[in-house]
């Protein structure tokens, strides 16, 4: 697998079928037809116009599409999005808004490097704007990184993160979604040895692996039942001669999305089955709630074969994170060191993805940490979608979590120091 041709040939697969949609489309919308009562025609131009659009949508990076927020004296404030520290494989970039005064709230989204942009947490961004300073990671696309980058991987990831929290400062609150929650724990207990001063006020841990045989998976399944060889072999490609990255070895967006509809081909066969019905009917619309969804779901990314391959066996198989044993640019990370920094675990009873229990072997790791300073919230019925982003982020988890960053935006209490005791002075015997 591991061929520039192999690559191109499914992006010319995927190139295939959006022209496809789009030749069904423009050939079934011919006007000479319209006097046709045939109902295949409708049919025909709804099927192109979904599957062109499908197809398009996975090499499509989607915007961000914040203009404004309304503050609290009611006018919009316009926001603008800012780079403040740029890398070869991702920047930190700041929602700024627009004549308002900074904001006591000042929080730190860790964005996912699981296949789709950082604009996955779009609506999680919106939802803490009009209450905070929001920042986030903003991970790029591998194959647009050229070989000359050098590697990436869970290491450097790691480091990456603790150099963005040494630039906020230390009255930074972080909120970490699904894959980078180990990793951020990591960073902070990193911090937490080499440069405690920029340590962040709390960590909010949300839908993680930091334990994944806490409770298996579909996705644990087939980290345990696949070596690291076969997964080498199946999954690991060079990027094609088309790109900037042109030979360096990723893992494929478009093979994640295949995984990622595979896990649930009923329900995603049935909602593209329906809007095509919708479309034949002209019931549907450019933003309506299933373009909505995929135009965000179906937009995926590589990830540098490092970072992937590192990342199933090093958190995943050895479970270095559960055991305490990450390393880090040949330091030993112990999670012991983190004493100061409040967290949060956050978890969804029906998470397939990450299942309860799995983000909450955080809180064991961290042995020297007061009870005061650790929390868990476990939210009824709620998805791995729904606790960042969906309803249940919205109606119950946001106020939690926004209340747990008031509590615990003080300053951190310094060790006090020991009074160092006084010489005791001897008088010498006669």
């Amino acid at each position: 697998m591991k061929s520039m041709m192999t690559y191109d040939m499914m992006e010319t697969a995927r190139n295939t079928n959006a022209w496809l949609g789009a030749t069904a489309r423009a050939m079934a919308s011919y006007p000479a037809f319209a006097m046709s009562m045939n109902p295949a025609l409708p049919l025909l131009a709804a099927w192109g116009e979904v599957t062109e659009r499908t197809f398009d949508r996975m090499i499509a990076k989607p915007d961000w599409g914040i203009r404004s927020i309304v503050g609290p004296d009611g006018t919009d404030h316009l926001v603008d999005v800012k780079t403040v520290v740029e890398r070869p494989f991702g920047n930190l970039i700041q929602f700024f808004v627009r004549r308002r005064e900074p904001m006591k709230r000042r929080v730190l989204l860790v964005a996912p490097m699981s296949g789709h942009y950082a604009t996955l947490l779009r609506s999680t961004v919106l939802s803490l704007l009009p209450d905070c300073d929001v920042f986030i990671t903003d991970w790029h696309n591998a194959r647009d990184i050229p070989v000359s980058a050098g590697k990436f991987d869970v290491e450097d990831y790691t480091l990456y993160l603790a150099d963005f929290m040494r630039e906020l400062g230390s009255d930074i609150h972080v909120i970490a979604v699904c894959q980078p929650v180990p990793l951020t724990l990591a960073a902070t207990a990193y911090l937490a040895a080499e440069d405690p001063s920029a340590q962040p006020r709390s960590l909010t841990l949300i839908g993680g692996p930091v334990d994944p045989d806490a409770a298996a998976t579909e996705v644990t399944d087939f980290g345990r039942r696949v070596t690291m060889g076969q997964l080498e072999q199946m999954a690991v490609q060079r990027v094609g001669f088309k790109h900037k990255g042109a030979g360096r070895l990723v893992y494929p967006g478009l093979l994640q999305l295949q995984s990622f509809i595979s896990m649930n081909a009923e329900r995603h066969s049935k909602a593209f089955t329906e809007q095509i019905m919708r479309v034949a009917q002209g019931q549907a619309s450019d933003h309506d709630a299933h373009n909505r969804f995929y135009d965000e779901y179906l937009a995926v990314m590589d990830m540098t074969a490092e970072f992937y391959l590192s990342t199933v066996e090093r958190i995943f198989k050895n479970r270095e994170i559960a055991r305490n044993a990450f390393v880090v640019a040949g330091r030993k990370v112990d999670f012991g060191a983190i004493t100061n920094v409040a967290v949060k675990i956050v978890e969804g009873a029906n998470d397939d993805i990450s299942a309860p229990g799995q983000c909450l072997a955080a809180l064991a790791l961290l042995t020297n940490l007061p009870d005061s300073k650790k929390a868990s919230h476990l939210e009824p019925g709620a998805g791995h979608y729904g606790i960042f982003a969906g309803k249940s982020w919205r109606l119950n988890i946001r106020p939690l979590v926004l209340s747990f960053i008031d509590a615990n935006s003080g300053a951190p209490e310094q060790p006090k120091e020991q009074p160092k005791a006084k010489p005791e002075i001897r008088l010498a015997s006669a």
